[in-house]
C-alpha cells in the first residue's frame, strides 16, 4: 500500500465526502445512527485533517475553535484495516503541529470510553465526570499544546 499523505480539506474539496463516508462507516454506522448524523453545523468553520492515498480517504480528524487560544478535536476516524498502525497518533500529532502553528495552547475533546487509553498515550488527561453521548459512554480529555 501507499504510504498516506495527510492533508487539510474543506468541505466542498474532493475528498471531502470520502471523509464523511469514512465517518460514517467508523463513527456512525456501527451505532445505529443514519448517514444524515455524520455532519456537525460548525464543519465549515472546523479544519479537516485527512490521510489519503489513491484517492481514499484512510483516516481523518476535525478540529473546532472555540476561542483564539484552543478548541475541540472531534470526529477521530481511521480505516478498520489500518486501525493499530501508528495512522491515528500521525494524525494526531500532524493537526497539534499545525494548531500550534498558528497558535493555539490548548486542545479537548470527547473521548468514546473505549479509546481513553489511546488518547492517554498521546498526552491527554482525563478530567471531569463520565457521561453518555450518542449513546455510548465518554470521557472528557484534554491536552496543553
Amino acid at each position: 500500500m501507499v504510504e498516506p499523505v495527510l492533508d487539510f480539506i474543506q468541505p466542498g474539496h474532493p475528498l471531502y465526502e470520502g471523509e464523511l463516508e469514512l465517518r460514517f462507516r467508523v463513527l456512525r454506522e456501527p451505532l445505529g445512527h443514519t448517514r444524515a448524523s455524520v455532519k456537525f453545523p460548525f464543519e465549515d468553520d472546523s479544519l479537516h485533517l485527512v490521510a489519503h492515498a489513491d484517492g481514499a480517504v484512510l483516516g481523518c480528524v476535525l478540529f473546532h475553535p472555540e476561542d483564539a487560544h484552543g478548541g475541540r478535536l472531534f470526529q477521530m476516524a481511521v480505516s478498520p484495516s489500518l486501525q493499530g498502525r501508528g495512522l491515528g497518533a500521525k494524525l494526531v500529532r500532524a493537526l497539534e503541529d499545525a494548531l500550534r502553528g498558528r497558535g493555539f495552547r490548548h486542545v479537548h475533546l470527547h473521548a468514546r470510553a473505549p479509546v481513553v487509553p489511546f488518547y492517554e498515550r498521546l498526552g491527554y488527561a482525563v478530567y471531569g465526570e463520565p457521561y453518555e453521548e450518542v449513546g455510548i459512554p465518554h470521557r472528557n480529555m484534554q491536552r496543553d499544546l
